[in-house]
């Protein structure tokens, strides 16, 4: 009990609980700090003394890369809802009618173009908000029409991968979409457009196998976890315990598997200068 319970009267308790939003402290998971949400969302929701990576919603993600946050929304074509006519413990039409009203979104992969530091550009971005960024024939539609926009605008193809792997309500149409959006990738590199992967937290399995180990170049966020199988399935496998930090980006790339880990805050002028050399572009001051 405390004094709000004690002292105040009910009908101020409940004024006083609707004009104090929720998430008004974000509670950092690495090292339990409170984060005013005003503020996270100022520094691109990454924890201003942990560095902690939080996720970003598409939105704030996308309105943070492009100059003065304007892009165009590329449409992704239409594909059988329910090939299976899929039921677990509810129809999957009906899953997908909640993630599409709690996300706004379509489905998993939201495809866009626009400019970065004036380079033209086609931005892919995986919603782990929706089915966990699974990778469905939705979202394998989505990956191949933003590669063939950006070969009609001789764009580089960037991707921000956030992903749980493969969606099993589509079963085999799922995982067919790993062979295609790889024939996609090599469309694009005989066009001699750069495909720029950026790694976020997590990005695992089907996703991990097929398209977001393609790339160029692969950028990873701090922090994130990059594998395909799960660690406590290898070491239940091999029954070895696994290093320190195994599957984090930053071991990655100390072996190879990643080529930079960049902070978000660096993000933008780091794809800028990216696209800018591989696309031979002088860089505006």
């Amino acid at each position: 009990m405390n004094w709000m319970s004690n002292v105040v009267p009910p009908k101020i308790r409940s004024f006083l609980k609707r004009e104090t939003p929720e998430n008004l402290w974000v509670k950092c998971p690495d090292s339990g700090e409170l984060v005013y949400h005003k503020d996270l969302e100022a520094n691109l929701f990454v924890v201003p003394n942990s560095g902690y990576h939080m996720r970003m919603p598409i939105t704030a993600r996308l309105e943070s890369l492009y100059d003065d946050g304007k892009y165009q929304t590329v449409e992704t074509p239409e594909v059988p809802v329910d090939p299976l006519k899929f039921r677990d413990v509810k129809r999957y039409t009906d899953r997908l009618k909640e993630y599409r009203t709690k996300t706004g979104e379509v489905d998993a992969i939201k495809i866009t173009h626009g400019l970065i530091e004036s380079n033209k550009v086609v931005v892919a971005i995986q919603n782990f908000e929706f089915m966990g960024g699974s990778l469905g024939m939705a979202a394998g539609e989505a990956v191949v029409k933003g590669i063939m926009t950006a070969i009609e605008l001789n764009a580089p193809f960037i991707i921000f991968t956030a992903s749980g792997g493969a969606r099993m309500q589509e079963g085999m149409f799922s995982l067919m979409q790993m062979p295609r959006t790889t024939v996609a990738v090599q469309r694009l590199r005989a066009a001699k457009l750069p495909f720029i992967v950026v790694l976020t937290n997590p990005t695992t399995g089907g996703v991990t196998a097929s398209y977001a180990m393609l790339g160029d170049i692969h950028i990873a966020e701090p922090g994130a976890v990059i594998g395909f199988a799960g660690a406590r399935v290898i070491e239940q496998t091999i029954r070895e315990r696994l290093p320190e930090g195994f599957q984090r980006a930053e071991y990655l790339k100390a072996h190879g598997m990643v080529d930079m880990v960049v902070p978000r805050q660096e993000m933008r002028s780091t794809l800028a200068r990216l696209c800018a050399l591989f696309m031979n572009n002088p860089r505006v001051a």
